[in-house]
């Protein structure tokens, strides 16, 4: 491709990237009015657990058709999906239609997110790679600040249908730019497409998702017949894949040690990242007793980092090396870790705004170099599958994080007999009473057990990266 269309491609990237990333922040923060408007609270967070489990369960699969039919056109029909799902959302009647048009939303963002970074690691040099990863990363800092910003506006001044419906310009101005500039070598192979394969991958992970989003809300009936339908569904995926001429998860792929550890350590920087953005305001509002949006802020301050630590990565990966960049973020992580147990009922917000600072540095740095060590490793023709399946382990991560620390702080929380009201009690009145005082420390004792708990998962952190071997800084076409 020539050079000066770069450009134009790389600003079709930014805007298909910051789709997904201002969708989460803008209809988090509109979701209480929209749903006081359609009812059913009930099925509040399957809006937001309908969304990811689609991207999950669709990443991997886009990721192996975008190396089978090319980026162009898979990239294309998931904008197309995504904007047709945006569409209905800003239409749905009630919370049940607009989960399921959430549901389209998560399938076109498990296209859009994967193959906009392939098409970078098809596009750039390592070296400008790193780069471009940086600037990447600075669109979800921005969608992080402008996103409850225009979320707020929206709410107040126009239609709750807009928080969907602003996304429709950027998708149409992202699919012409890729219309227009991007250019792919034309593929000569004629590969099958194991259909079977990706269908039982999509259920697998999608009834293993559903597991662990109901685990201990729905009934016990729930969770065990999803465990059961996703182990059923991956000892059918394995054998459907060991048998396919051209399988949609390609386990020599994913099994070279630096494509395997990578991704390890995306699964567990997931987990890390999911604790601190659920636990850290939680602790921010409910002990030290300041407002959700000093909480905010404490959590801003790890959305600001990571765009600059992967900055700053890309500008020194050359001398460090992709091996040594991993490692550097890996160290911030529980060195931020550490800080959140020195929080206590009379510490400043600040002191957790430092700590979530320097984990966001280090996620900065860990994401900017597992994507780097991936798509060195792959050569052009499986990229795409490989770079899905880095977004994949970080996703699984975060939900397998979810479930993990919250079954540590609701245990913690039921030894000494305090129940999801009383936390919802004490979140919402900001002021603490004699009786708000003992459930104050209760959930200051359970949120220093779940900080600890992702000290340990930080930790594992480091030791994953000290598994990833050398890579060198050529890519492989």
């Amino acid at each position: 491709m020539p050079r000066g269309q770069r450009p134009f491609v790389l600003a079709a990237v930014m805007a298909g990237m910051f789709m997904i990333a201002i969708e989460a922040t803008i209809v988090s923060t509109a979701m209480p009015q929209i749903a006081a408007r359609l009812g059913d609270l009930q099925y509040y967070s399957w809006v937001f657990s309908a969304f990811l489990l689609a991207q999950t369960a669709t990443t991997v699969i886009f990721g192996k058709l975008a190396d089978l039919f090319g980026r162009r056109p898979v990239l294309l029909a998931g904008i197309g999906i995504f904007l047709a799902g945006t569409v209905l959302c800003g239409l749905a009647w009630s919370m049940p239609a607009l989960i399921v048009f959430r549901l389209i939303q998560g399938v076109g963002a498990g296209a859009i997110q994967p193959l906009c970074i392939t098409v970078v690691g098809d596009l750039y040099s390592v070296q400008e790679r790193g780069r471009i990863q940086g600037w990447l990363a600075s669109v979800w800092g921005i969608s992080s600040v402008l996103g409850p910003l225009a979320g707020g506006l929206i709410i107040q001044h126009a239609s709750w249908a807009w928080v969907f419906w602003i996304n429709i310009p950027v998708g149409l101005g992202a699919a012409a730019l890729f219309i227009g500039f991007l250019r792919e070598p034309p593929a000569h192979a004629v590969r099958s497409l194991d259909v079977a394969g990706a269908a039982l991958f999509a259920v697998a992970v999608a009834a293993l998702m559903i597991a662990l989003t109901e685990a201990g809300s729905a009934g016990p009936a729930v969770t065990l017949g999803a465990l059961a339908v996703a182990v059923v569904a991956a000892l059918l995926f394995v054998w459907q894949e060991r048998r396919a001429h051209d399988p949609m998860v390609a386990f020599a792929l994913w099994a070279r040690r630096p494509i395997a550890t990578a991704n390890a350590v995306a699964l567990l920087s997931g987990m890390t990242v999911i604790g601190l953005t659920t636990f850290l305001p939680m602790y921010v509002q409910g002990v030290l007793g300041h407002s959700a949006l000093v909480a905010g802020f404490a959590l801003t301050a790890m959305v600001l980092g990571w765009p600059i630590g992967a900055t700053v990565a890309a500008r020194n990966v050359t001398r460090l090396g992709l091996r040594g960049t991993m490692l550097a973020g890996a160290v911030l992580l529980p060195l931020g870790g550490m800080v959140f147990l020195l929080l206590g009922q009379g510490s400043s917000p600040v002191l957790a705004g430092a700590g979530s600072l320097v984990m966001g540095l280090g996620m900065g740095f860990v994401s900017n170099a597992g994507i780097l060590i991936i798509q060195t490793t792959a050569v052009r023709a499986e990229r795409g599958a490989a770079t899905a399946s880095n977004i994949f382990s970080r996703n699984l991560g975060s939900t397998l994080g979810a479930a993990a620390l919250g079954a540590v702080l609701n245990l913690s929380l039921a030894r000494v007999g305090v129940g999801p009201e009383q936390i919802r009690h004490l979140l919402d009145q900001g002021t603490a009473t004699a009786g708000d005082a003992l459930v104050r420390g209760a959930l200051d004792h359970a949120l220093h057990l779940t900080f600890w708990a992702i000290l340990a998962i930080a930790v594992a952190t480091l030791l994953g990266a000290l598994l990833v071997p050398k890579v060198p800084l050529a890519a492989r076409d």
